[in-house]
């Protein structure tokens, strides 16, 4: 066999590996939206087929029994805010360390280190009750309070990427009377947008799918998250299935969406990231 024909051999063998691959992957995905449109009596006779009847009546059904909009905006706005902090302060954190590197900076940074390996179950309970000192407790914005945390992994992502920036740029923004924080705004960010697009994805997507804060800081139903709110249909779908996958796709279809969209700057953004570093 010629090396083109063992070239083309192999790439056929890894195209039909991937794609099997792929199917097995989606066969719960295809699961649970297929059963959306069914009835609890055609679920029970055909789980994998196609529904006979095709119905929208679990969606209305879900709609009308559970406050899901509430949660939606609910997590929206945990999601935007939360994220638009994690990303101010890590890169605002990112910008001083690589500014002025110093003892003081390189002991900030060792802080840093230390506390993004500590893991954050082992901290529920003192920042609950530092939570609930501060009134913070059951409401959206000791939510957010929370999430402003993820700014230290935001840090780490940044501060490799900004450490090789053009300084010459910003020497020259300073000679020309630039403040520290013009230059932050108007020239240091702007420079790192990919790996601020990879960061903002990330932490979109870890900040809409947590559980296990809401869960914790959360007990009223008008302060549910989307997931938080999937969770306790589980009681009130125990026997209605169709109805709990359908609130499960409801939960999805936004963070889904997103993902679609933007897959292609993590790519870009964890790309230049490895040239950069």
């Amino acid at each position: 066999m010629s090396p083109a024909a063992r070239r083309r051999l192999w790439y056929w063998i890894r195209s039909v590996v991937m794609i099997l691959l792929a199917l097995i992957a989606a066969i719960p995905l295809y699961y649970i939206v297929v059963n959306t449109f069914k009835t609890s009596q055609d679920m029970a006779v055909s789980p994998l087929g196609l529904p006979s009847t095709p119905t929208l009546e679990n969606y209305s059904k879900v709609f009308a029994t559970t406050p899901v909009l509430r949660s939606f905006l609910n997590t929206v706005y945990v999601t935007v805010v939360g994220v638009a902090g994690q990303v101010f302060i890590g890169s605002l954190a990112a910008y001083g360390i690589v500014m002025r590197r110093s003892r003081f900076t390189a002991v900030v940074g060792l802080v840093l280190m230390i506390a993004f390996v500590i893991p954050a179950q082992a901290t529920l309970i003192p920042l609950y009750r530092l939570e609930a000192r501060a009134g913070l407790v059951n409401t959206l914005n000791g939510l957010v309070v929370m999430y402003l945390a993820g700014a230290i992994f935001c840090y780490f992502l940044i501060v490799g990427y900004m450490r090789k920036l053009p300084w010459e740029i910003i020497e020259a923004a300073r000679l020309d009377g630039a403040g520290p924080f013009t230059i932050y705004w108007r020239i240091v960010l702007p420079l790192i947008r990919p790996i601020l697009a990879t960061v903002i994805v990330f932490q979109t997507m870890s900040t809409w799918n947590d559980f296990m804060t809401p869960n914790v800081f959360i007990s009223s139903t008008a302060k549910r998250t989307v997931v938080l709110q999937v969770y306790n249909a589980v009681g009130q779908f125990a026997t209605d299935w169709p109805s709990f996958m359908t609130m499960t796709v409801i939960a999805l279809i936004p963070v889904f969406i997103f993902f679609i969209f933007c897959q292609r700057w993590i790519v870009s953004g964890l790309a230049a990231g490895s040239v950069k570093g």
